[in-house]
């Protein structure tokens, strides 16, 4: 039940961020997975774990190519 707030609110942060920086996005993203990794360990923790380190490189790596495509635009 935690894990799906969590996960909930993190997502319609990171959608609607209050300042909309890139910053304030990556870290809204990592309190999104962090509730998604709460919510796959009722299941199996294999799974949680590996469902969390692939979130996070992936969303970080995707977002801070773009950061660095905007600051040299």
């Amino acid at each position: 039940m935690l894990g799906l707030g969590i996960l909930f609110i993190g997502g319609l942060s990171a959608a609607f961020p209050n300042p909309k920086t890139y910053v304030n996005r990556i870290i809204n993203i990592e309190v999104a997975s962090f509730g998604l990794l709460l919510v796959m360990l009722v299941y199996d923790e294999t799974i949680a774990l590996l469902t969390s380190i692939a979130v996070t490189a992936i969303t970080t790596f995707v977002l801070v190519r773009v950061i660095e495509r905007r600051e040299a635009a």
